[in-house]
C-alpha cells in the first residue's frame, strides 16, 4: 500500500497539505465553525457532553477558530492514522512470521543468542535513526520550513533581486549529504570494530565469532536506517504517512526471504544478511513518493532570501546532543539486558527477545496515533499555539494509554496461549514456551511506561529547540534499570531483568510527566494520571479475568480466540463502572455511529 499511486489513496494523501496558519484568522473561524471536526476522544478529565434525552454523546463541540487548525484535519489524521494502523498491523503479523522463522529454524540456542546480539545494532540504529532520533529532529526542522515557504509563495512578489531557494530543498541539502557521510563512516567503523563490539555487548556468549560475522552483515543499517529515517521525517512533515508506515512491511519480507531461501547454506548469518536487504527495501519504499515531493525544479521565493538559510542551523549540535543522549539512554535499556542475560544459561537472550517482541505490539499501536499527530503538535509549537498542542497532546495520551492497556490485559491474561500459538513449533519446545511466557508476563507491567515514554517525548522535541529534560529522564530510569538487574537477576534470573525493565522505564515515564506541562506543553498531568489510573485499574481487572478463564479451555488456539473477546469486554465494562471518559466516549462513538449506520 502506497500514496503514489491514484485513486483514493492518493486523494486521501496529498501531495502536500496547506500550511495551519496560511489564510486569515477570520476565514479560518468561519470554515471551523462550518466544518469542525469533533476529536476522537476528550482529553483526561474532560467528561463527554450530555446529549438529548440525558444520553451521553461524544463532544461536537468546534475547536476555538484561533486554534489555528485547518478545517477538515481531524478527519485527515483519522484516515492517515487508519492507513498507518493497517500497515503497521501487517508490519507487526511479518515481524511475527520472522520471529517464527528465526525460532523455527534456530530455536532459543546459542545461534540465536548470537543472531540477537548482532541484532542489538539495528534495533539502536532503528530507535536513534528511525523511530525516535531522526523524526524528533527532523521534523519540526521539515514543519518549520514548509512553514516558510508558505509565507514566501502568500507574499506580493515586490523583491527584483537575486531570488532565494526554497527552504525545503536548502534544507536537505545542508544536511542530506553530511548525514550521509557520516553515516558511511559509522558503518564502517562498526564492521571493523564487530568484535570488541561483541565482547562489550555479551562477553559470555558462546560463541562470539559467529556473533562478529552477524554483527557486520547487519552493520550496512547505520546508513540504510539513517537515510530511512531521513526520507521517513521529511514524507510525514508534508502529511505523507503511508511510505514511512510500510517501511518495516519491506523490511520484514527481506528478512523472512533470506532467513527462508538460505538457512539451509549460512544458518543464521541468513538472518543477518536478510536485515541487510530489508533496509536497502526501506529506502525503495518511500523514494518515488520522496522524488515527488520535492521536485528539481528550483522556485522562486524572493520574500525568503535572509530567512531561509536559518532552518538548517535547527540541527546544529545543541539540539542534537540531547536527543542522541535520550534515545541512547532508551534503547541502552535493551543492551542492558542483554549484558545481563548473557551470564545466564543459552537461551536466555532469546526468551527475553520473543517475549519482548510480543509484548510490546500493543505499545507499537497505540503510539502509531503519535506518530501521526507528531507533525501538527510541531506546527502549533511552531507557531505559538500552545492550548492547541495540549489539547493534542492530551487526546493522544488518552487514546494511546487506552489501546496499551487494553493490549497489557490480553498479555497478562493470556501469555503463554500467546506464545504457543505463535513459537511453539521446530526447535521451540513447551519449556521455552513457558520461560518466555513467564517473562512476558513480567514485561507488561512496563508496557504503559513504554508507551508513556514514546508519547510524552515527541512534546519535549516538538519545537525545535534545545532541552534536556528528557535525556536527564531517560538516564535516571537507565540507572534504575542497571541497579534493579545486578540486584535481582542472580536471584530471579530473566524475570529479574524483565522486572527491572519495568521499573526504570515507569520511572523515566512518571518524571517526563511531570516535567512536561512546566516545561513545554501545558498539560494536566494530574488528570492525564487520574485517567490512565482509571484505565489501568481496568487493565488489571480484565487481565485477571482473563488468567482465570485461560485455564478453562485446554485447547491454546481456542483459548486464545475466548480471551479476545472475553478481555476486551471485562476491561471495557470495568473502564464504565470506574467512570472513564475515554471507554465512556468510545463506546458513545461506537453507539452513534451503530445507530446512524442503521
Amino acid at each position: 500500500m502506497s500514496d503514489t499511486g491514484t485513486g483514493t489513496e492518493a486523494e486521501a494523501l496529498p501531495r502536500e497539505a496547506p500550511p495551519l496558519d496560511d489564510r486569515p484568522r477570520d476565514a479560518l473561524a468561519q470554515k471551523a465553525r462550518a466544518e469542525a471536526v469533533p476529536p476522537l476522544l476528550p482529553g483526561p478529565g474532560q467528561p463527554p457532553c450530555s446529549g438529548p434525552g440525558g444520553t451521553t454523546a461524544v463532544d461536537t463541540t468546534p475547536e476555538p477558530a484561533d486554534s489555528g487548525e485547518a478545517p477538515g484535519l481531524g478527519s485527515f489524521l483519522a484516515r492517515a492514522a487508519a492507513g498507518t494502523a493497517v500497515l503497521t498491523v501487517l508490519a507487526a503479523v511479518l515481524g511475527l512470521v520472522r520471529d517464527q522463522a528465526i525460532a523455527r529454524y534456530f530455536g532459543a540456542s546459542d545461534a540465536s543468542d548470537a543472531f540477537l546480539i548482532a541484532w542489538t545494532v539495528p534495533e539502536m540504529a532503528a530507535t536513534l535513526l528511525i523511530e525516535d532520533g531522526m523524526a524528533l529532529l527532523l521534523v519540526p526542522a521539515f514543519s518549520l520550513a514548509l512553514t516558510r515557504r508558505a509565507d514566501a509563495e502568500a507574499a506580493p512578489r515586490t523583491d527584483t533581486g537575486e531570488p532565494a531557494p526554497d527552504p525545503v530543498r536548502e534544507l536537505v541539502a545542508a544536511t542530506l549529504p553530511r548525514l550521509c557521510v557520516l553515516l558511511m563512516a559509522g558503518a564502517a567503523l562498526l564492521m571493523a570494530g564487530a568484535p570488541w563490539v561483541v565482547r562489550v555487548l555479551a562477553p559470555g556468549l558462546a560463541d562470539p565469532d559467529l556473533a562478529v560475522d552477524c554483527t557486520r552483515l547487519t552493520a550496512v543499517t547505520v546508513l540504510t536506517f539513517g537515510i530511512t529515517g531521513y526520507f521517513s521525517a521529511a514524507l510525514r512533515a508534508h502529511r505523507s504517512f503511508l511510505p514511512p508506515a510500510g517501511v518495516y512491511v519491506a523490511y520484514n519480507i527481506g528478512i523472512i526471504g533470506m532467513t527462508l531461501a538460505l538457512h539451509s547454506v549460512w544458518g543464521v548469518r541468513a538472518a543477518a544478511a536478510g536485515v541487510a536487504v530489508g533496509s536497502l527495501l526501506m529506502i525503495l519504499t518511500q523514494l518515488p513518493t520522496l522524488l515527488r515531493l520535492l521536485p528539481l525544479a528550483r522556485p522562486r521565493f524572493p520574500r525568503l532570501r535572509k530567512r531561509a538559510s536559518r532552518t538548517a542551523p535547527l540541527l546544529g549540535l545543541t539540539v542534537l546532543a540531547p536527543v542522541v543522549l535520550f534515545v541512547v539512554s532508551r534503547q541502552s535499556q535493551v543492551l542492558v539486558e542483554r549484558f545481563l542475560a548473557s551470564t545466564l544459561p543459552a537461551g536466555a537472550i532469546s526468551h527475553l527477545n520473543y517475549a519482548q517482541k510480543v509484548a510490546q505490539m500493543p505499545m507499537v499501536l497505540s503510539l502509531m496515533i503519535c506518530t501521526v499527530t507528531f507533525p501538527v503538535v510541531a506546527r502549533a509549537m511552531a507557531s505559538g499555539q500552545r492550548e492547541k498542542a495540549r489539547q493534542r497532546v492530551e487526546r493522544d495520551l488518552a487514546l494511546a494509554g487506552m489501546v496499551v492497556l487494553l493490549g497489557t490485559a490480553v498479555v497478562l491474561g493470556y501469555a503463554p496461549q500467546i506464545i504457543e500459538v505463535l513459537f511453539q513449533r521446530g526447535a521451540f519446545d513447551t519449556a521455552d514456551t513457558e520461560a518466555t511466557a513467564q517473562v512476558m508476563r513480567v514485561y507488561a507491567a512496563g508496557l504503559l511506561g513504554h508507551c508513556l515514554v514514546g508519547a510524552l517525548s515527541r512534546p519535549f522535541f516538538s519545537s525545535g529547540r534545545p532541552t534536556w529534560f528528557p535525556a536527564f529522564a531517560m538516564g535516571t530510569g537507565l540507572l534504575v534499570t542497571m541497579g534493579a538487574g545486578y540486584a535481582l537477576t542472580y536471584r530471579f534470573g530473566v524475570s529479574g531483568i524483565a522486572t527491572a525493565n519495568a521499573v526504570g522505564i515507569s520511572t523515566t515515564a512518571l518524571l517526563l510527566l511531570m516535567g512536561l506541562g512546566t516545561r513545554v506543553v501545558p498539560i494536566r498531568a494530574r488528570a492525564v494520571a487520574l485517567s490512565l489510573g482509571r484505565l489501568a485499574g481496568a487493565a488489571l481487572v480484565a487481565g485477571a479475568a482473563g488468567w482465570a478463564a485461560a485455564q478453562l479451555v485446554p485447547d491454546a488456539v481456542l483459548s486464545l480466540a475466548a480471551g479476545c473477546v472475553l478481555v476486551p469486554a471485562v476491561f471495557f465494562l470495568t473502564g464504565l463502572a470506574l467512570r472513564s471518559p475515554e471507554v465512556v466516549s468510545l463506546l458513545a462513538l461506537i453507539r452513534r455511529r451503530f445507530t446512524d449506520g442503521r
